[in-house]
Order: C-alpha cells, then structure tokens, then sequence
C-alpha cells in the first residue's frame, strides 16, 4: 500500500507542476522603461584608439591584458567591452570598427534563463547581474543571442562577467567609463529615446552614408545599445535577428509542450510504468532465494 500511495502521490504531484505551468502565460513583447538608458555606437565616428576598452578595465578594475594595441577580439573575464575591426577582403579600403559590449536588451533572454534572478533587470532598464544568487549554472551564456556574459573559469568564487553601463558611476551621477573617454564621440551615452532620435537624424542627413536602420530598434524585441553603421550590420559580427525576444521565443515553446498538460502526464504515466515495473522485478528476485533457502533449512 505504501509503494501505492507513492505512485499516486507522484503522479499527483506532476499534475499540479504542470497545471502550474501550463496557467503561466506567455511573455509578450516589452516596450522600454520609461526611463530606459542606453549607447548609441556610431561606426562611422570610431577611430579604433580602444580608449573606451582602457577605460572600461581602468572603472571597472579588471586586469589589464597585453598591450593598447593588443590584438584581443573577444569578449572574456577581464574584457566588457572590445573593440573589433572588419577589413574588406575584397577592397581592403573598406574597413569599420566595431565595439562589444552587453546590449541590454529590453527583454533579456539571460535574465528569462536565471533560475534566481540573479542575472535581473535595474533602474533605467541596465541588465545587471548580482553574485549573492548566481549558483554558476551559466544558462545566462548560453540564452544570449550576442554571447556577451563570461565566466571566471580560474577563480575559487567565480563571477559572471558583463558590461553594466557602469552602474556604480550612474548611481553618482556620471556616464559610463567609455562613453566619458571616446574622443570622436563614436559612442554617447543617454536616454534610450534620445538616442533613437539621435540616430534617424543622423541616417536622414547622410543617407548615403549610413545603413537604412538603427540596429537594435528591433533586433532580438529591443536592445537599449544602439548601433549606426556604413557597412553591413552583419560584418561587424552583430548576428541577425527579427523583432521577437529570446524569452518570447523560448517560453512560447517551453508552454506550448506543456500544453493542456498531454506531454508531461503521459512523461509522469511512463515513469510510473517503470517504478511499477522495477518493483515487481525486485519482488520477484526476491523471492527466488527466499524460497531456496526454505528447500535447504533441514
């Protein structure tokens, strides 16, 4: 009878998990805060100088690698911003810098992955991550579309290592390390709707110029960096995305298969089958030697 109760309490106990989930309703798209903040990158304006990555190590004390001029590329613990360049093969007269950072998008699929909220959203909109809930599971790394967050694979206390706007610097009042340093003002810092204005006028007044769109408008349901380009978006490395969030996207099929709750009862009905089965194996074995020890006792 006990055995009984189990299997029924364990079947009870998936339904109500997946009635739960199948309630839950699917995230829509986000719009911005109110008083979202942001970047605005303009390719067009970037002299390649990686004042902004210095700066960002200097703000941020992250240990310096190699030189200036070093000929890192990618994004890692001790890097929350790069500068990259893209040479055409072809025309090696066309060429753009490129600068990485996290994007801060308005539905961020890093935080949708946080099992606990580590990895959150904070005031104006930043993507911040807090180390007294990361349990190191790393699903932040593996849900964003522009593989932004690192990890400190060296380190007895592990971070999870992202751009977030400086928010020690905001909170007094000043603007984010890179921004502060650029010479050309390739990247400006400031209200997300201001910056979106910022960028159409600048495609309006040089259209031949620029691209015919500010990437990040729409990309991935909004990103609160924003870039402006005179190449392909692509080349710069910034991947392709329409307009729907990861969390949209991902959620939409995590409630899809839990759905009227088919899937997971008839995954709780076979692992019962299997409970059930294994215990009446045992049963059976066991009473194999049970009798023939009853055959030999005298």
């Amino acid at each position: 009878m006990e055995r009984r109760e189990f299997l029924k309490g364990l079947l009870g106990t998936g339904a109500v998990a997946t009635a739960t989930t199948a309630e839950a309703s699917v995230q829509r798209h986000r719009e911005p805060a109110a008083d979202a903040i942001g970047m605005l990158y303009d390719a067009t304006l970037c002299i390649g100088c990686k004042a902004c990555v210095v700066a960002c190590r200097e703000v941020n004390h992250l240990e310096p690698e190699g030189t200036l001029h070093d000929r890192q590329t990618e994004l890692n613990c001790n890097t929350k911003n790069v500068i990259k360049l893209y040479k055409d093969e072809a025309d090696p007269s066309v060429f753009s810098f490129m600068k990485q950072q996290c994007m801060h998008c308005i539905d961020p699929g890093c935080v949708s992955a946080c099992m606990i909220g580590a990895m959150h959203k904070e005031k104006g909109g930043l993507v911040a991550w807090d180390g007294d809930l990361c349990v190191g599971c790393r699903y932040c790394q593996v849900a964003c579309p522009f593989q932004v967050p690192k990890f400190e694979w060296f380190q007895a206390s592990p971070k999870i290592v992202k751009c977030e706007l400086c928010k020690e610097r905001l909170a007094d009042g000043k603007q984010p390390g890179c921004t502060e340093v650029c010479p050309r003002k390739a990247v400006i810092f400031g209200k997300l709707d201001e910056l979106k204005t910022e960028a159409h006028r600048r495609i309006a007044e040089q259209p031949n110029l620029y691209q015919p769109k500010v990437y990040g408008e729409e990309e991935a349901g909004g990103t609160q960096v924003l870039y402006l380009s005179h190449v392909p978006f692509e080349k710069l490395g910034l991947p392709t995305l329409d307009g729907t969030s990861i969390p949209y996207r991902s959620e939409s099929v995590q409630h899809g298969v839990y759905q009227g709750m088919v899937t997971p009862v008839v995954l709780y009905a076979g692992l019962a089958a299997v409970v059930v089965k294994n215990w009446r194996k045992g049963e059976g074995e066991g009473e194999g030697p049970s009798d023939e020890k009853k055959e030999h006792t005298p």
